[in-house]
């Protein structure tokens, strides 16, 4: 089991729309697999950080997942609507994928 940590560093008072389209984003994949789970900063390294954790299978199962493996055609152009315009809101960001022991 993989856990799969996208960090964003949002732009000075981007937190909430970012969020919003995380929380969205997460509602069109309830049915597809595996959930997120959203957080934001109470105290980070910088301000205005958001991270979505989710949990795989396999590195493979995650690939698949952001090619959009499962989702129709009307699902693929609702997640691309959701996510517009997502750089304006962000500095940068990372990805963190760390192997579940225990």
């Amino acid at each position: 089991m993989m856990l799969i940590r996208e960090v964003m560093y949002c732009k000075p008072g981007k937190v909430r729309p970012l969020v919003e389209k995380f929380k969205a984003m997460n509602k069109l994949m309830a049915a597809k697999g595996p959930g997120m789970r959203i957080l934001t900063d109470f105290c980070a390294e910088r301000y205005w950080t958001i991270v979505a954790e989710m949990e795989v299978n396999s590195l493979d199962e995650f690939e698949k997942m952001m090619q959009g493996a499962g989702l129709t055609e009307e699902e693929g152009k609702q997640m691309e609507k959701i996510m517009e315009g997502y750089h304006d809101l962000v500095d940068w960001g990372k990805r963190e994928i760390y192997k579940i022991e225990g």
